[in-house]
């Protein structure tokens, strides 16, 4: 259950931060350099929600309640 939780909040705060980079790409038409755009990322706070949102979602996946997990029934 707490896994699923994660995940899910994990993927929609990545989803939060991915639009706003996009979004932020309107910014290349205005004339800005590749260097220039990387340091305004760097600026936004909304822009670090995308690499946190991925390790949310990384956690989860790994998070695991048993160390030897079993893929196979026994016969």
């Amino acid at each position: 259950m707490v896994k699923g939780i994660l995940f899910v909040t994990g993927f929609g705060i990545s989803v939060v931060g991915g639009i706003s980079i996009v979004a932020y790409m309107n910014l290349f038409a205005t004339g800005l350099s590749l260097m220039e755009f990387l340091f305004f990322l760097l600026s936004r706070p909304e822009c670090y929600l995308l690499p946190i949102g991925m390790i949310l979602v990384a956690f989860s996946i790994y998070l695991s309640g048993n160390p030897n997990p079993s893929f196979r029934d026994k016969e």
